[in-house]
Formats: structure tokens, C-alpha cells, sequence
């Protein structure tokens, strides 16, 4: 990435930093190849400082998954949490890595787990593509994708290495999930055009 590119994300990086707790609602399609349509989730996603992420979907099911102190933990209405090692699951922690980095607004942090590179203007709109540097990472995610507008982060599409595609909408945007999604609506969506 050229200098000019990589203090761009940087800045953009730092300028998206905002203090803990920091929530947002989202809506996720996830288009998976052994299904004919998405699974369309819905809820609110919290980073509760330091290291600590929750996600809260609330329809179609309650759900509640949240990874602190190395451990993630998944609770399901009417059942027993479910625990496991985050340690078991090297693409969760890089994923805590970039959200973690994302919210706090720290670069150093998401560059030292991805490859960086970003297209716009950061002062309009952008897209913060990032690719994951540890190879057994890259055999499940291939790339995230973050569109947004000024500080604020609209989308974010997770490409998986097995071609299945995870499209979020966070804050405002989560309200306008269509009842049926495709990957193009959602994409212009995320890129802000009709």
C-alpha cells in the first residue's frame, strides 16, 4: 500500500475510534452456498472496552454471543450457556482484533492483522478493504470489507474462503434490511447508491 493510502486508513482509522461502551444496531445477511436464500439476522453489536464484544440478536431468535477475557460465551433463550476457548478459534480472535481496532479507533492494532487498503475519500465516502496477513486465517475469511460515510461505518461485508458472504448494516442502515435480500441490493446499500 502506498504511504499516502496507508496514513489515509490511518487517519480514518482514528477518527472512527469512539469510547466504551459503544453499541450499534445491525442486520446481517449471510448468503451461504447450501441454502437457497439468506439467513437474515438482526439485533445490536457492543464493544464494552478493552477486549470484550457482544452480539445481541434479538430476531428471529434471542441469541447472545460474547467473547471476553479469551473465552466466548453463546446463551440462547431457554438454555444452558455454551462456552469455548477463543484459543479453539484463531478467526474469531482476528475478528476481535479488527472490530476491537475499528472501535477504538487503533491502527497499529488492525494493521498488525490485516493488509490495509483504502479506496474514497475519507471525508465522503470510503471502503476499508482488509485482508488477513496469518495464512490459516485466510483459509476462512478472505477479506472484510468496511463501507462508511465521513466517521461513521455503514457496512461490513466478511468474504469468506469457502465463497460464503456475511453483509452487515450497522446504525441507521440496519433499519432499511430488505424482507428479501440479494448481495447486489445490499452492496449498493452498503456503498450508498439507489
Amino acid at each position: 500500500m502506498p504511504a499516502t493510502a496507508s496514513s489515509s486508513a490511518q487517519v480514518l482509522i482514528s477518527a472512527l475510534g469512539q469510547p466504551a461502551p459503544a453499541r450499534t444496531a445491525f442486520a446481517e445477511a449471510r448468503f451461504m452456498q447450501v441454502l437457497d436464500r439468506p439467513l437474515v439476522v438482526s439485533g445490536e453489536l457492543a464493544w464494552l472496552g478493552g477486549d470484550r464484544l457482544q452480539r445481541r440478536v434479538d430476531h428471529p431468535q434471542q441469541e447472545t454471543a460474547t467473547i471476553a477475557d479469551g473465552e466466548v460465551t453463546q446463551q440462547r433463550a431457554g438454555k444452558s450457556p455454551r462456552r469455548f476457548s477463543l484459543a479453539r478459534a484463531p478467526q474469531l480472535q482476528v475478528l476481535l482484533d479488527s472490530f476491537v481496532a475499528l472501535l477504538s479507533g487503533d491502527a497499529g492494532r488492525l494493521q498488525h492483522a490485516f493488509e490495509m487498503r483504502l479506496s474514497g475519500d475519507p471525508a465522503g465516502t470510503w471502503t476499508l478493504s482488509l485482508a488477513p496477513r496469518d495464512a490459516k486465517v485466510a483459509k476462512t475469511v478472505a477479506s472484510i470489507a468496511i463501507d462508511g460515510a465521513g466517521k461513521q461505518s455503514r457496512c461490513m461485508r466478511m468474504q469468506e474462503a469457502d465463497g460464503d458472504l456475511a453483509i452487515d448494516l450497522l446504525g441507521p442502515l440496519a433499519a432499511k434490511m430488505p424482507a428479501q435480500p440479494t448481495r447486489e441490493a445490499l452492496q449498493a446499500l452498503c456503498r450508498g447508491t439507489p
